[in-house]
């Protein structure tokens, strides 16, 4: 296939201009679909829908039918514009080097970037395999109609990705600095202390369930869960929020509400904390004074450095000169899925302005990482074909 070079940039900011916030597509995967299909991608819309949930377009593209299949996965979906933007945060304005707008950082310049790398990739020949992309409009919401369902998908017709790179914004400062090779896993909970509600003035009347939730509280925070393991930090529990809803001060409340999140590494599953927070409450309050809503939206999970991280890892340093770190930091995301599919890591643009207010990249960067995914396909399928 000797298809015309894409340009990232304008890509860039064609994917950018569709405002597609979360489930909204707005057309970015029309756009991205017509870029992968003028290469000769076979592209596939998949729509999922269940009920409590928002429908959502989701896009498989693939080039070639053997293996290996090399994967990119990303999302076009963004988070909300929020307020304090100096400029319209869809309109894709490149100024004094930087492209400015909604999902510039997180991730529709990396997309765009790997179609760059892709479309010149092809002016050398076929690859010795396949390439595909995974691109889900359902990343930054409940991420329940997007990759999830997309690889079940394809698992049940016997379709199967061999390595996957995940073009989220990975560099903290600076583009090369680092690549993810696993995620700590996230738990939310929302605790619910029940007591009776009584007079100030008679508290021997009453069952206050304050005392109680700060007592259960600080039995789960007064210890650190770990110190760390050989690829992760230390595990973290962070109270989010503590509510009464009490305006009155002669009143004792019937009931209190507290929410934390825990972040945890491969010490920890999200049962057994599951099982380590109940059997610590139920030793300061009955389980029928207190309510506890556990959501787990991911386990934590490492591919241990290997082909694909050495791959990335080469093509940054033969790009820009720099070895990157191999981090587990950050947040959770899609990668959480589909390293039960195959090996996968992550390397995208810088993060520093991702849902902030003018977020934003430098053109350079876009092309630079344009350059390091051309590497990647090189070096991954053998620069001799």
């Amino acid at each position: 296939m000797n298809a015309a070079p894409i340009n990232a940039l304008n890509l860039a900011q064609a994917l950018i201009r569709c405002a597609s916030v979360t489930p909204q597509d707005s057309g970015a995967l029309d756009v991205l679909q017509k870029a992968l299909e003028g290469l000769g991608f076979r592209c596939e819309r998949m729509r999922f829908e269940e009920p409590g949930a928002d429908p959502v377009d989701n896009l498989y593209a693939r080039l070639g039918t053997a293996s290996p299949n090399f994967c990119f996965a990303g999302h076009t979906d963004v988070v909300p514009v929020g307020d304090g933007w100096t400029v319209d945060p869809f309109k894709a304005e490149v100024i004094d080097g930087q492209l400015y707008g909604r999902g510039a950082s997180d991730m529709k310049s990396a997309i765009a970037a790997f179609v760059e790398a892709a479309s010149r990739f092809l002016t050398e020949g076929k690859p010795s395999g396949s390439i595909s992309l995974l691109i889900t409009g359902d990343e930054e919401g409940d991420a329940i109609n997007g990759t999830r369902k997309m690889l079940a998908a394809l698992k049940a017709r016997g379709e199967t990705l061999d390595a996957c790179l995940v073009g989220e914004p990975t560099n903290p400062m600076k583009l090369g600095e680092m690549i993810k090779i696993g995620r700590r896993g996230s738990l939310t909970a929302k605790l619910t202390v029940f007591g009776t509600a009584g007079h100030a003035a008679y508290p021997h009347l009453a069952d206050n369930p304050i005392p109680r939730l700060l007592a259960m509280l600080t039995a789960i925070t007064a210890e650190p869960l770990d110190t760390g393991s050989d690829h992760f930090q230390a595990s973290t529990l962070t109270v989010t929020t503590v509510d009464v809803g009490n305006a009155a001060t002669n009143v004792i409340p019937g009931m209190a509400r507290a929410g934390f999140n825990i972040r945890f590494n491969d010490l920890h599953s999200g049962k057994a904390l599951s099982d380590w927070l109940r059997a610590t409450f139920n030793k300061i309050a009955k389980p029928d004074m207190y309510e506890l809503a556990i959501k787990i939206s991911g386990e934590s999970f490492i591919t241990p450095p290997g082909p694909l991280s050495t791959i990335v890892a080469g093509a940054v340093k033969a790009t820009l000169g720099v070895t990157p770190e191999l981090s587990t930091t950050g947040g959770t995301s899609d990668a959480r899925f589909i390293k039960d599919a195959c090996p996968v890591c992550e390397f995208g643009m810088v993060g520093q302005t991702m849902h902030k207010a003018d977020e934003r990249c430098a053109v350079a960067d876009i092309e630079n990482l344009s350059a390091i995914y051309l590497r990647v396909l090189q070096s991954y399928f053998g620069a001799a074909r």
